[in-house]
This record gives C-alpha cells, structure tokens and sequence, in this order.
C-alpha cells in the first residue's frame, strides 16, 4: 500500500481502534484498556474517556493565559506581544529588538526566538511557521484536547535570566491534583536532558526518552510556591503536567500538558511506568 494512502487510511480510523495499533507499534505491546496499568496506558484511556470542554483552551498557548490568570494571577503570565492566524499577518516592524514566536497548538515545530531583529530572515520563519501550523496532535496521536483547538501564532516577550545563558524547563506531574515528581528540561541549545526529581527533589532513578543530565540541577528558590500553583492548576485533574520557569527569581507560567510524549515514550528501566501508572486514580466513565 502506497504510504500516503496508509497514512490516510490510519488517520479515517476511529480513535478507539488506532489507539491501540499505534501503541503497539511505538512501545511494542497491546494496549490494555480495560484495565490500563501503566502510565502510558492511562494516558491512552484518558485521550478516550477524560474529554472535558476546558481542556481543549488549558492546551491553547494563547487562550490558556487568561485561563491560568484567572486561577493564579496574572502576574505569572509572559507578556503577550501579538496574535494572528497566518504568518503572512505578522508585521515585523511592530515587534520589538527581541521575541519569541510560536504555534499556539503544539510544541517546538515553528518556534522562532529571536536574539537579534536585524539578522533575522522573515521568509524562512515564516515558512517554519507554516509547517508548525499544518501539526496536528490529534491525528498523529489522538490527543483529544487539541482537536479544535484555533491555531495561531503567537509573539511573547523574550524572556533571560540574568544569571544564566538558558532557561531551566520545570515540567511539575500532577497526579489527581498531587504534584508527584517534576522533570527539568536543561542543555536545549546542545543536547537536551531530562532529569527528574521527587516532591522532596532527589533525584529519580529512571529515564524516559532524553537522556537525564549527568550533573544535579539545583532546585528552584521558588520551588514550594511553584508546587503550590502546580497543584491549584491541577484539582480534580487524573493528570496534566504544569509547566514554570524561574526568571530573575520571578515565576512564570510555560504551559498545560496532558500526555508527555503522547503517552507513548518508553521509561528505562521500565518498571517505572507501571509505578507511575499506579499513581493516575483514573475517573470513571
């Protein structure tokens, strides 16, 4: 079968029934939904079972600010600089000597961080913003929340923290609204590790897809209040990840997500997918 027909052919397919064949074919075991164990398993139930309308503006970068502000204030949230539906609505002139540009419904594919308006190639941005906005997480992965979502693009503030070249990525995992381990996301710009922590942040003994940093990451000064605002922004919540960062010894928000890695990262070793799939007290249905 020619491979875009298959892709075609995948994406017509129910949520219920793909599911479980991408599984198979990304972790290399069945699916089990009857009874989900693990957390990559229970992160598959939940994008069937757990579909909530607020979840699909707690995923949108732009409409998730106001969201969040609300909650916690607004005094954690990135300045916003612009919005627009197509790259080619972006006015380079209006935007300051430094910015950060990116897709409101996805991660990475089509961020732009620009250090220096001067050098920058207009053109070539946006044609990576193009490609960010034709992702689509809930074909590739059936993540719900992001089904209809409006895609955009966003301009933040550039942010820099002056005691360092790169900002730390606190990624806190909130289980049934409990704040069980956090990640941090370091070394970007060369190779980027992910390194997680416990509640009391000692260091954990597994990794799941990145390598972990071989060096401890220092925890935040604001760390008990970010802990704090992780677990407000998660009540009632199975799971969803909270992202912060720690600029200046200020906290800001980064984002809301509600499968890492689409569920579908293997852990190493592996028993520590089953233990934190022991910690997602799944709802019913």
């Amino acid at each position: 079968m020619n491979v875009k027909i298959r892709q075609i052919f995948l994406r017509m397919l129910p949520d219920r029934i793909y599911l479980p064949l991408l599984y198979k074919k990304q972790i290399g075991n069945k699916l089990n939904l009857k009874s989900p164990a693990t957390f990559n398993e229970k992160l598959q139930w939940l994008k069937l079972y757990d579909r909530k309308p607020e979840y699909t503006i707690m995923v949108d970068k732009y409409a998730v600010k106001k969201y969040v502000a609300n909650i916690i204030g607004k005094e954690y949230i990135i300045p916003t600089l612009g919005v627009w539906d197509n790259p080619d609505e972006i006015c380079f002139d209006t935007l300051p000597h430094q910015f950060v540009l990116k897709c409101t419904h996805n991660s990475g594919l089509g961020m732009y961080i620009c250090r220096n308006k001067s050098k920058i190639d207009e053109k070539a941005i946006k044609d990576e913003l193009r490609k960010g906005l034709a992702q689509n997480y809930y074909l590739t992965a059936r993540e719900w929340p992001y089904k209809n979502v409006h895609r955009r693009i966003i301009a933040e503030k550039y942010m820099e923290d002056s005691g360092t070249t790169e900002l730390n990525d606190y990624k806190f995992m909130c289980f049934n609204g409990n704040v069980r381990c956090t990640f941090v996301c370091s070394d970007r710009s060369e190779n980027l590790k992910v390194t997680f922590y416990d509640k009391q942040w000692k260091r954990m003994p597994f990794e799941r897809h990145y390598p972990a940093s071989k060096v401890d990451i220092p925890k935040p000064k604001n760390y008990d209040k970010m802990v704090e605002l992780a677990e407000i922004l998660s009540k009632d919540i199975p799971f969803v990840r909270v992202d912060f960062y720690e600029i200046n010894g200020h906290i800001y928000f980064g984002e809301l997500t509600f499968y890492p890695g689409a569920g579908l990262e293997e852990f190493t070793p592996s028993k520590w997918d089953k233990i934190l799939g022991d910690w997602i007290v799944l709802p019913k249905k």
